[in-house]
């Protein structure tokens, strides 16, 4: 087969793939989540065979200490949550007719130096959103659980995600063993550098990029409790769970905490820089610590390719796409810079030209 044939099969395997996976994306989620919490779990599994566990062993030992996880945090954690969600929903109306007080009171005391009074229709829109917004939360979450199969989706996660985790991790071993006895003989070896440099980048992201949130949303949840504000939990747990998007959490985090802080706190100043500097503390330490220290720079998933890559995966799978942005993201990062370093050795770039001569051109032209 030349060149050109085998660019033709694998593009075309590609197409199917993609198309495959925008068909069912609405039925593929419980197995992509679940392949994706084996993937996380399979350097466990691995561990514990090294020690002698078979690997039946180690995949019921994981299974019953992830089960025990779980229902602590459900017992622990799930209710306050839950209440919080409801008492932040419901008080809606409310901080929105504080919000719009205090923007007018402030208004006022400014403008009265100048003669002038603060009325540009703010007033009455901001009255419009706080009397709208239970009802457009309403009909948000109705819509939300009531398209596209939701109430299936919402079981499946529930009942088939596990099963289908715990099966792939017992068999993950075999499942790659599998893959490569399928690879093309003439490029086996190719393919499996590049799986191998693969795996480093979305292991590396994944697993270190879980373990700073949540390192993250503690920190949030533990300083926000300590200032003594409202909502603390769903606050900090929100924005320390988002921050897998470069800034996005911290932004969150600054908005909706400060404008919370803001209403609860107003006129004591201290208590509204405090929750802001949480936020700013806990985007400092991701950025010059954490990140570096668990993630650290062999990853190589910049940040606008990772937010590039999250819009355009979810906008074209939804949720699917965004579960597998990262490890996609990821793949294509490789496959770029392995084609990037076959052209900078073909003819295509180099020409007739001795090995060095034309970067050395270009090189000195800059110069000059």
């Amino acid at each position: 087969m030349s060149g050109r044939q085998q660019a033709l099969f694998w593009l075309a395997v590609t197409l199917a793939l993609i198309v495959m996976l925008s068909i069912l994306r609405q039925v593929l989620l419980p197995f992509v989540l679940g392949a994706g919490i084996a993937y996380l779990l399979d350097p466990l599994a691995d561990r514990l065979q090294r020690f002698g566990i078979s690997r039946l062993a180690a995949t019921i030992m994981i299974t019953i200490a992830a089960t025990m996880v779980m229902i602590a945090l459900i017992v622990g954690l799930l209710p306050l949550l839950i209440d919080q969600l409801a008492s932040f929903a419901t008080s809606l109306p409310r901080l929105f007719e504080k919000l719009r007080l205090l923007a007018t009171q402030l208004a006022d005391t400014w403008l009265s130096g100048y003669g002038a009074k603060f009325d540009l229709g703010i007033e009455d829109a901001v009255k419009q959103i706080a009397q709208k917004a239970p009802s457009l939360l309403q009909r948000l979450a109705f819509s939300v659980w009531s398209g596209g199969m939701a109430f299936v989706n919402f079981l499946a996660l529930l009942l088939v995600t596990p099963v289908v985790a715990v099966y792939l991790l017992k068999d993950w071993d075999n499942m790659i063993d599998k893959v490569d006895s399928w690879l093309p003989r003439e490029h086996a070896e190719t393919i499996r550098g590049l799986a191998v440099e693969i795996d480093t980048v979305i292991s590396g992201f994944v697993r270190g990029q879980g373990t700073i949130l949540v390192l993250l949303s503690a920190f949030y949840v533990a300083g926000l409790n300590l200032i003594g504000l409202d909502y603390a939990l769903v606050i900090g747990l929100g924005s320390g769970l988002i921050s897998f998007i470069p800034y996005v959490g911290a932004i969150v985090g600054l908005v909706v905490g400060g404008t919370v802080a803001v209403l609860q706190f107003w006129p004591e100043w201290p208590p509204i820089v405090g929750v802001l500097a949480v936020f700013f503390v806990g985007q400092t330490i991701e950025g010059n610590v954490l990140s570096p220290l668990i993630v650290g720079e062999r990853v190589g998933l910049h940040p606008v390719w990772l937010i590039l890559a999250l819009f355009v995966f979810s906008f074209l799978f939804g949720l699917v796409g965004l579960l597998l942005a990262v490890p996609l993201a990821a793949a294509i990062g490789v496959l770029v810079r392995f084609a990037l370093g076959i052209y900078l050795q073909s003819h295509f770039y180099q020409g007739d030209a001795p090995p060095g001569d034309g970067g050395t051109k270009v090189r000195l032209r800059k110069r000059g």
